[in-house]
């Protein structure tokens, strides 16, 4: 690991303001980031950590659906948001172990967007709004590719607000060693519709399954998808698993979590 400052505000402003100086680099839960920086393939001249901003951390009601604050840890979310927002919840439970989920935060992994968390699913499926230092951003903007999102250089993810849906629940096909999703799939249901994000399988990261959506806004039951295929064309092909395997793995996962949500 090479040198580096590090600096820890206590207030976003002061945030955005350390992370101007040339080479800075957000830190948050730093589960990707430190390891990278450990194999010597980032080097950033100064660490801006976002944990000790108060106002980024917690679980709470608001405008009719759970803000939750970027800087708060996946535990967190997973026992806050448990009485309000049981999918989101479980998402939360289910990512890595206890050490990943008591030091990563859903701030850090939305703005990572690594093709196979589970974070974005649940932001893509709920339709979520992510607030950032500068803005706020619909969920279906947000996510751009691989490991790429609409966030500007500085710009920092302060709350993700996730509207609650009458029926939601995330499924995934865990890969045993790194416990990423080989594949993922939340479906949540609401009034107007039904939304389905996809995790793990696509080339260019998490996507919404549209045929599903509108196949189970005509009818939310898991043989709705039975009729439905996908290519795996665009899908990620791997020595976990072949582009066509992900691709009914998408719909195998679709109709279990249809089942889950109930």
């Amino acid at each position: 690991m090479h040198n580096f400052d590090f600096v820890k505000p206590a207030s976003i402003a002061d945030a955005v303001k350390a992370l101007s100086s040339d080479g800075a680099q957000a830190l948050s839960g730093g589960q990707t980031l430190l390891p990278t920086m450990k194999q010597r393939l980032a080097a950033p001249a100064v660490l801006v950590s976002l944990t000790g901003i108060a106002e980024m951390k917690g679980v709470c009601r608001g405008d009719g659906g759970l803000h939750v604050g970027a800087a708060t840890t996946h535990a967190t979310v997973a026992k806050e948001a448990a009485a309000h927002y049981p999918a989101l919840a479980a998402l939360a439970g289910g990512i890595g172990d206890p050490a990943v989920r008591n030091r990563g935060t859903i701030g850090g992994s939305i703005a990572n967007n690594d093709p196979a968390a589970c974070y974005p699913a649940g932001v893509l499926g709920s339709g979520a709004t992510v607030v950032t230092s500068k803005r706020k951003i619909a969920a279906d903007d947000f996510f751009q590719g691989l490991f790429s999102t609409a966030l500007d250089e500085g710009e920092i993810v302060t709350e993700v607000r996730f509207p609650i849906p009458e029926k939601a629940a995330y499924v995934k096909f865990q890969q045993p060693a790194s416990r990423f999703a080989l594949t993922g799939v939340f479906v949540a249901k609401f009034g107007t519709g039904v939304r389905v994000a996809v995790t793990g399988a696509g080339q260019g990261g998490v996507f919404r399954w549209t045929e599903a959506e509108a196949a189970l806004s005509r009818s939310f039951a898991p043989g709705a998808v039975d009729g439905l295929s996908l290519s795996g064309d665009d899908m990620i092909s791997d020595l976990h698993g072949s582009a066509a395997y992900r691709a009914n793995l998408v719909k195998v996962l679709t109709g279990r979590a249809v089942a889950a949500a109930g």
